[in-house]
């Protein structure tokens, strides 16, 4: 195993594209399994997963017949279920079917007396869609590609967890969405939102509505949905007027009429001279595009506390 090195360079999408999808599917499998048991939190907090010193983990999770985790092992390539009385079943992550993969996973929880149901068909994915049960088509696992794209998960955890550190307002933990598997964070005004439309494909409308109950501004990390390469966002919810207009840095990233939302691709932070400045400036200036345009109370929500060499803001007025 090599040496872990900071914002390395990440395979060509097209090169493990069947091998994220793949692990998308098991993601939502474990997700749901952690949704099934957790108790409800706002914005569905409850469901999320979380990036760890491995991979990705389910953190401990409340259960009659004692708590426990799974965690995506991505570096030895394995996943984990540990019980809190010291209990574990592992198996390794290669190339097998979702079906494989989901009775693998059952079979684990159901060796440790961990009982569970879960609605066994993806969400947030367009038709058609199989359920986990009956999708037999074996994928293959390109073991380098998912250790490296999880590398550079720890390198957008560390910038977000700074980011983070600005805002007193109610803001969410960095977590890990397995329905459009990304990682993302999002700050709030304090104010309630119109309803939001729902629509999204095999997802209750109940789940967005809830979602995006209040004001928002969230921004993210995905491997490439809907750009074809990996990828930070940032949106507004409602968007304000003026939003897609904002001074944004840094100058590679752009507003994407199709998606409603900032670009800026992870290669045009993993090469800048300042990969986490790069990175910072972007979450900065995109919250400040819809807080200044969605007129928020800066005053009460902000601190500043920046400890890098230059401001990372700017002003965002037209």
């Amino acid at each position: 195993m090599e040496p872990h090195r900071t914002w390395p360079s990440l395979s060509p999408l097209a090169e493990w594209q069947t091998s994220l999808n793949a692990i998308h599917l098991w993601s939502q499998i474990i997700g749901k399994i952690r949704l099934a048991h957790m108790p409800p939190a706002n914005h569905y907090w409850h469901s999320t997963l979380y990036v760890s010193a491995r991979g990705l983990s389910t953190n401990l999770i409340p259960h009659s017949n004692g708590g426990f985790e799974i965690e995506f092992d991505f570096i030895d390539h394995q996943l984990h279920i540990r019980k809190v009385d010291g209990k574990q079943v592992s198996f390794n992550l290669e190339s097998m079917s979702v079906a494989d993969f989901y009775h693998k996973t059952f079979e684990g929880l159901k060796q440790l007396k961990i009982h569970t149901k879960i609605y066994p068909k993806p969400v947030e994915l367009p038709d058609p869609i199989r359920p986990f049960p009956e999708d037999m088509e074996k994928a293959p696992y390109d073991a380098e590609s998912i250790h490296t794209f999880w590398l550079a998960l720890t390198d957008v955890q560390r910038v977000f967890a700074r980011f983070r550190e600005d805002f007193l307002g109610k803001e969410s933990p960095i977590h890990f969405f397995w329905g459009a598997f990304d990682v993302a964070m999002t700050r709030f005004s304090g104010r309630t939102a119109p309803q939001h439309p729902g629509g999204v494909p095999n997802c209750p409308d109940y789940v967005m509505v809830e979602s995006y109950s209040h004001e928002l501004s969230s921004a993210g990390f995905w491997p490439g949905t809907g750009l074809g390469e990996a990828a930070f966002y940032a949106y507004a919810y409602p968007e304000p007027d003026g939003y897609k207009n904002g001074k944004i840095s840094p100058e590679e990233a752009w507003y994407s009429e199709e998606m409603g939302e900032y670009l800026l691709t992870y290669e045009a932070v993993r090469t800048s001279s300042n990969p986490d400045k790069t990175l910072l400036q972007f979450l900065q200036t995109t919250y400040e595009a819809a807080a200044i345009h969605g007129h928020w109370d800066r005053k009460a929500l902000e601190r500043k506390l920046n400890a890098y060499d230059a401001p990372l803001g700017s002003d965002n007025t037209n």
